[in-house]
């Protein structure tokens, strides 16, 4: 009996960490892509930067709400660790116990986090979907080898969909932004930035909308999942709706991250990538908002963040004679090939550190090393800040970093680089 107790607390020590780190991934899925929805609008003074975060906040926190298609998604479409049919469907397949199987979501969480982080402090707009995927897979293959992933739903409801949206994205903004323009030619210049900064508003919130209906549902999948493995929920019930603390617990997540906005990677996306004036924004923005609305409905758990950039790459391409800067796409374009890989390593290695140490110990071990190096990063990024007071600086065209030159001169005489 005593046994049973302290086993059944060490399960409960591992689900409440986990739910604390699944909410952190969350709120770093917030301000990893905010710049998804107002960086644009940022960039052509639509929205003063406070108010723009604030907006995204708000509409994140709504769209949470409105469906649960992705997080089933989540649950049965990325790890194999319960069976999906049959007298057994929804528990644990063979050599799992609820420990090992939370260990494994666990450890996939902090490769997402910290991947989210890595690529925060540098800039880059990368797929926080992905690096949660990435980190879920690297966990499931180390704990129960390939057989540990579900390739097919992988492949259907993920990889090829993640391949195909940035591109169809591109090509949807460049067609909307040179139809724009051909369309409002004998306009006056002042009218037409008017008139398209209101447009702005409108589509950036759409976004904003449409990135609540897919990403917080990510986090609320990876819950769903950890209570389905600990014998606190359902397969089943996952298909007609999750528990209210969930739904609400990752929304509130989600709309923090947001509202605190992750000022440098809005900064590449609205200034470093492409000059953009307001009609190329609100085209980016509504042919972002379609395509992640619609995946959304589908189940498709799509990345916000390449859909974004695809659209913001075609609004530069569908005007004549506007800036793109091909070296900063095509960084962002090699984060986003690493992203599964270097984030499954994370996960991967998360798992073998906490299995070492075994149980509720190997847990707290995977946490607190999830903190301090989330708090060493963190640190490293103050030193060079970007907020809401220099993310509008012109873009460094010599060192083509997203910190701001003069703050990257103070930076450097203060250390006597």
């Amino acid at each position: 009996m005593a046994l049973r107790i302290l086993t059944m607390s060490a399960e409960m020590l591992i689900l409440v960490l986990l739910v604390i780190t699944a909410l952190g991934f969350d709120f770093t899925n917030g301000f990893h892509d905010t710049g998804n929805a107002m960086a644009t609008s940022i960039a052509t003074g639509a929205l003063k930067p406070k108010t723009a975060v604030t907006i995204a906040a708000l509409l994140n926190l709504v769209g949470a709400f409105l469906s649960v298609e992705v997080a089933a998604t989540i649950t049965k479409d990325v790890l194999k660790i319960q069976q999906t049919s049959g007298d057994e469907a929804g528990s644990l397949i063979g050599g799992l116990d609820a420990q090992k199987a939370m260990i494994i979501i666990f450890a996939g969480l902090v490769g997402g986090i910290l991947w989210n982080l890595f690529t925060w402090l540098f800039g880059l707009p990368s797929s926080s979907s992905h690096a949660l995927f990435g980190g879920l897979i690297g966990a499931g293959i180390a704990a129960l080898g390939t057989s540990g992933v579900n390739w097919e739903g992988l492949t259907k409801k993920i990889l090829i969909p993640g391949l195909m949206a940035p591109i169809i994205a591109c090509i949807v903004a460049a067609t909307g932004t040179y139809i724009i323009y051909a369309l409002t030619k004998k306009v006056a210049e002042n009218k037409k930035a008017q008139g398209f900064r209101v447009g702005q508003i409108a589509s950036a919130s759409l976004v904003a909308l449409a990135h609540g209906t897919g990403d917080a549902q990510k986090t609320m999948g990876v819950i769903a999942m950890a209570m389905i493995a600990s014998g606190h929920l359902s397969a089943d019930s996952v298909e007609h709706g999750l528990p209210f603390w969930i739904v609400f617990t990752c929304a509130g997540a989600i709309a923090l991250g947001t509202y605190l906005g992750g000022w440098r990677i809005i900064r590449t996306l609205g200034k470093g990538l492409v000059e953009i004036e307001s009609p190329q924004g609100m085209a980016a923005e509504a042919s972002s908002a379609a395509i992640i609305l619609t995946s959304s409905a589908a189940g498709m758990a799509l990345s916000t963040t390449q859909v974004a950039t695809g659209s913001i790459l075609g609004s530069g391409v569908g005007k004549k004679g506007a800036t793109v800067r091909w070296s900063v796409a095509g960084r962002m374009a090699t984060a986003w090939i690493f992203t599964l890989p270097a984030a499954a390593l994370v996960g991967a290695l998360s798992f073998f550190i906490a299995n070492l140490t075994g149980g509720a110990a190997g847990a707290i071990v995977i946490f607190v090393i999830l903190v301090a190096a989330s708090g060493f990063m963190y640190y490293r990024a103050q030193l060079q800040k970007v907020d809401s007071n220099n993310v509008n600086a012109d873009w460094d065209e010599d060192t083509g970093s997203v910190i701001p030159a003069d703050v990257a001169a103070a930076y450097k005489e203060k250390e006597g680089v």
